[in-house]
């Protein structure tokens, strides 16, 4: 069974970082493209980040390029997206999800992390 269980969500406010991390197991972590969604309040799932297998290649939403950085062990079947320079509008529950996908299009992702940006 596939499952992903993303963590390190939470309160922070505008200018500030978060690391979030999605675990895998079910299937093989290296041989898959892996993708970040999120979704706002009200709105619907939005693609922000993918990666290649083995990271060699990763792609960004216009709105987080140079502020997010998104990585893998696969090691440690993981997936991470570092965030910084967090801004109100990044506030959304944030969403890893297993192959290359986009939107609603994501359907084998994990339960999502809240990430709130306030001050």
């Amino acid at each position: 069974e596939v499952q992903l269980v993303e963590s390190g969500g939470g309160l922070v406010q505008p200018g500030g970082s978060l690391r979030l991390s999605c675990a895998a197991s079910g299937f093989t972590f290296a041989d898959n493209g892996m993708t970040w969604v999120r979704q706002a309040p009200g709105k619907g799932l939005e693609w922000v980040s993918q990666i290649s297998p083995g990271g060699g290649a990763t792609w960004y939403i216009d709105s987080v390029k140079g502020r997010y950085t998104i990585s893998r062990d696969d090691a440690k079947n993981t997936l991470y997206l570092q965030m910084n320079s967090l801004k109100t509008e990044d506030t959304a529950v944030y969403y890893c999800a297993r192959g290359y996908c986009t939107g609603a299009g994501c359907t084998t992702r994990g339960q999502g992390t809240q990430v709130t940006v306030s001050s």
